[in-house]
C-alpha cells in the first residue's frame, strides 16, 4: 500500500478507474434493492455529483447511473484505491494530530480485505455494515483527518463528512452518526430507498464507528456464551458435547474457533463455499463436508472420543437441522443460529432448495418469491429445532433476529404466559446467558496497539493477566470472580490461538474496575516507553451501556423500558464530554434497522496525564450508566454492582429502586 496515494487530490487529475483492483478476487456484496422512481434515481446521481467538480460531471453522471443500475447503489468505485488497504503502524501515518492518525489507522483496518466482508463495497461485516456509503467519502474523511488539529472536530453524517469545526483538545476529534432516521421513517422498507439515495447508511455496530477488530471479538463473545450456556444446563465441562449453529461469514465465522476453545464439538452450516473455505484455510474450521451423512458420522465419532473439533457442513442449515432431527437419539446438547437475519431477504439467510448463486440472483430479480422461500425455510428450520429440543437440546436465539423472523414467517413462538412480543419459547442469549453478565458490568473491552508490533500486544496481554489476578482477590461476589477467571483463561491462551486478524488487537470481558485499571496500566506502558506507540481502547457497541435493543441487549429488562433508547443516547452524550477521541451513535445494529439504537467510542492512550484523566472520567461513566439502568429495572446483580461502584467512585450517587411487595399489587380485577 502506498499511503501517500490515499491523500492525493482525486480530481486534479481525475483518478483512473481502478480496473485491476475491481478485477481482484474478493467477495462482493449482492446487488442492493433500488426501488427508486426515475426522478429519485436522478436525485441519487445528483447527490453523488455534489462531491465532484463540474468539469467531471458529464463523465461521472453516466458512471454513477450505471453503478446504480448494476449494483443498486453508487459506490463511486473510480475513487477506490488501486491496492489492498490495511492498517500500517501509526508512525507511517503523517497527520497534524496523533489522535487523528489513530482514527485513520482504525478506518484502514476496517477495510483490510482480511477483516472486511465486502471490502470494495465498504462493508465490514453483517452483510451491509457500511464503513462509508461511497469511496469519495472515504477519501475526503482521510484528508480531513490528516489536516485537522487538536482544536477541531470532524463531523460525520452517515459516512458524509460534514466538515471540520472548531472545538477544544478535550473534545472528541470526530463524532459519528449512522442511520439516525425520524422514527416514523425508520422502517426496513424505507431503508433501501434512503441508502440508494445516498443519504443514510447502516453502520451496523463497530463497522460504522471504525472499531471492528476482525472476528476475534465475536470469538471471545461466543466462547463466553457457549461456556455459560453449558453451565446453564449443569455442564461444567463441554467435552463430548455438541453445539450446532449456522454461519461462517463475517462475525459468524468465529463460531468454529469459539467452539473449539470452549472444548466442545462445533457443527456449523454455511452455504457459501467461499466463506467456508476462508475459515478452513484460516485454520479456524478443522474439517468439512458437503455430505450430511459424513457430518452425522463425525458427530458420533467425536462424541465417543470426547474430543473438541469444529466441523463444517457446506450446505443449507435447514437440511442439517432436519437430518439431525431424524436421528432417534439426541445428538445435540446446545443449539443456536448466527446467520444475518437482521437482513433476511437480501443475503442474510439463504432458503433451502436454492444454490448460493441462485439465491443471490433471485433476491433482487424476484424479491417476493425469494421472501416466500426464505419464510418457508425458516418455518422448516424452527420445526426441526422443536423436534430436537423435545429430546433435550438447549436452544437459544443469538440476538440475530432468528426467532423474530420465524415468528414473522408464521411460527407460533410466544410463551403461553407472554406479556409482550419478545417473550419467546426459546430465550435470547441475553435473557438466559449474557444478560446477568452485562448487569454485573462485564462486557467486550478492546484495545489496539497502533505500533503494529506483536511484542507490544504480548506485553499488554501480560499486563491484563496481572490486573485480573489483582481483581480476583477483591471482595467481589463469587459469580464476579468466576468472570475474572474465565477472562484470565482467555487472555492466557489468546496468543496461541492466533486470533489477530489485521491490527494487533485484543478483547476481553471486563467490568468498570477492570477497564479503569487496564486503561491506566496501558497508558503507563506508553508513558514509560515499554510499548512503542499509543494504544487505542474501545469496546463493542454490544455492551453494558452501549445498546438499547429489546430483542437482544436489553431483552432481560422487564419494566417496560426495553423499548426505549435513553441509555444508548445518554451513553454517547456522556462519553463525548468526558474525553472520548471519537464517539458514534447508530440506528440499526445486529438485529436490524429500526429495532435498535447503539453507540461506541474510541480513546487514544498516548502516555500523557491528560489521556489518563480522560480514561478515568470516561470509563467511570461508560459502564455504570448501563449498570444503573439495569439496576433500576430490577436486576439484583446490577444492584450489587452499582452499590460497589458507588462505594469506589467519588461523586457517584445513583437512584436505587425500592422493592415492592407483590401483596400490595392486587389492585385490579
Amino acid at each position: 500500500m502506498i499511503l501517500a496515494d490515499l491523500f492525493v487530490d482525486p480530481f486534479a487529475p481525475l483518478l483512473e478507474y481502478p480496473k485491476e483492483q475491481r478485477g481482484s478476487q474478493v467477495a462482493h456484496a449482492p446487488k442492493r434493492p433500488c426501488n427508486l422512481s426515475k426522478e429519485e434515481k436522478i436525485l441519487a446521481v445528483r447527490n453523488a455529483l455534489r462531491y465532484i467538480p463540474k468539469q467531471h460531471h458529464a463523465l461521472l453522471a453516466r458512471e454513477f447511473a450505471d453503478e446504480l443500475t448494476t449494483h443498486g447503489h453508487i459506490y463511486a468505485y473510480r475513487f477506490m484505491p488501486n491496492f489492498d488497504l490495511y492498517a500500517p503502524p501509526i508512525s507511517e501515518i503523517a497527520a497534524n494530530c496523533q489522535q487523528a492518525a489513530a482514527i485513520i489507522l482504525m478506518i484502514l483496518n476496517n477495510l483490510d480485505k482480511r477483516v472486511a466482508q465486502f471490502p470494495q463495497e465498504l462493508v465490514t461485516y453483517g452483510g451491509n455494515g457500511q464503513v462509508f456509503s461511497n469511496w469519495i467519502q472515504f477519501r475526503l474523511v482521510l484528508r480531513y483527518l490528516r489536516e485537522m488539529s487538536d482544536k477541531q472536530t470532524l463531523v460525520l453524517y452517515s459516512g458524509h463528512p460534514l466538515g471540520l469545526f472548531p472545538s477544544t483538545p478535550d473534545a472528541p476529534r470526530m463524532t459519528v452518526t449512522n442511520g439516525m432516521m425520524i422514527p416514523s421513517y425508520s422502517t426496513k422498507e424505507l431503508y433501501d430507498k434512503y441508502f440508494a439515495l445516498g443519504v443514510t447508511q447502516y453502520g451496523q455496530m463497530t463497522a460504522g464507528s471504525f472499531c471492528y477488530i476482525g472476528p476475534q471479538g465475536i470469538v471471545h463473545g461466543t466462547t463466553i456464551t457457549v461456556l455459560n450456556a453449558g453451565r446453564r444446563i449443569g455442564l461444567d465441562s463441554l467435552a463430548g458435547k455438541v453445539f450446532v449453529t449456522a454461519g461462517l461469514g463475517g462475525m459468524s465465522g468465529a463460531q468454529p474457533k469459539a467452539a473449539k476453545i470452549a472444548g466442545c464439538i462445533g457443527v456449523i452450516a454455511e452455504i457459501s463455499e467461499t466463506a467456508l473455505l476462508k475459515r478452513h484455510e484460516q485454520g479456524w474450521l478443522d474439517i468439512y463436508s458437503r455430505e450430511l451423512e459424513h457430518i452425522v458420522e463425525w458427530i458420533k465419532e467425536y462424541r465417543a472420543k470426547k474430543a473438541a473439533i469444529s466441523i463444517g457442513y457446506l450446505g443449507n442449515v435447514v437440511d442439517l437441522w432436519e437430518r439431525l432431527a431424524d436421528e432417534k437419539e439426541c445428538l445435540v446438547e446446545l443449539g443456536s443460529d448466527q446467520t444475518s437475519l437482521h437482513n433476511p431477504f437480501l443475503g442474510g439467510f439463504y432458503p433451502a432448495g436454492l444454490t448460493f448463486d441462485e439465491s443471490n440472483a433471485m433476491m433482487t430479480s424476484h424479491p417476493s418469491k425469494f421472501k416466500d422461500l426464505v419464510q418457508k425455510s425458516l418455518l422448516r428450520q424452527i420445526n426441526a429445532i422443536d423436534r430436537i429440543a423435545a429430546k433435550g437440546m438447549y436452544f437459544w436465539d443469538y440476538g440475530n433476529a432468528f426467532l423474530l423472523e420465524c415468528q414473522r414467517a408464521g411460527a407460533n413462538l410466544l410463551r403461553k404466559d407472554a406479556q409482550d412480543d419478545k417473550s419467546f419459547r426459546y430465550p435470547s442469549y441475553m435473557q438466559d446467558i449474557m444478560g446477568d453478565i452485562f448487569s454485573m458490568g462485564f462486557g467486550p473491552f478492546r484495545w489496539v496497539c497502533t505500533s503494529g508490533k506483536p511484542e507490544d500486544l504480548r506485553l499488554t496481554d501480560q499486563t491484563a493477566c496481572r490486573i485480573i489476578d489483582e481483581l480476583k482477590e477483591s471482595d467481589a461476589p463469587d459469580y464476579v470472580i468466576q468472570q475474572y477467571l474465565d477472562n484470565k483463561k482467555w487472555i492466557v491462551e489468546a496468543e496461541k490461538n492466533a486470533l489477530v486478524v489485521g491490527s494487533q488487537a485484543r478483547i476481553l470481558y471486563s467490568d468498570r474496575a477492570g477497564r479503569v485499571a487496564l486503561a491506566n496500566a496501558f497508558n503507563q506502558l506508553v508513558k514509560e516507553g515499554h510499548v512503542s506507540a499509543p494504544i487505542v481502547i474501545s469496546r463493542d457497541h454490544h455492551d453494558v451501556s452501549g445498546t438499547d435493543s429489546p430483542f437482544r441487549e436489553t431483552s432481560n429488562v422487564y419494566d417496560g423500558s426495553a423499548f426505549t433508547a435513553d441509555m444508548a443516547v445518554q451513553n454517547c452524550i456522556g462519553n463525548s464530554f468526558r474525553g472520548a477521541t471519537w464517539t458514534a451513535l447508530h440506528n440499526g445494529g445486529g438485529v436490524g434497522w429500526g429495532d435498535v439504537i447503539n453507540g461506541g467510542f474510541g480513546l487514544v492512550l498516548d502516555g500523557s496525564d491528560a489521556a489518563a484523566r480522560r480514561a478515568q472520567e470516561l470509563l467511570n461513566w461508560d459502564v455504570p450508566n448501563g449498570v444503573a439502568r439495569r439496576s433500576w429495572s430490577g436486576n439484583a446483580k446490577a444492584q450489587e454492582a452499582i452499590r460497589r461502584s458507588q462505594a469506589q467512585v467519588p461523586g457517584m450517587s445513583v437512584t436505587l429502586p425500592v422493592d415492592v411487595d407483590e401483596e400490595q399489587l392486587h389492585l385490579f380485577q
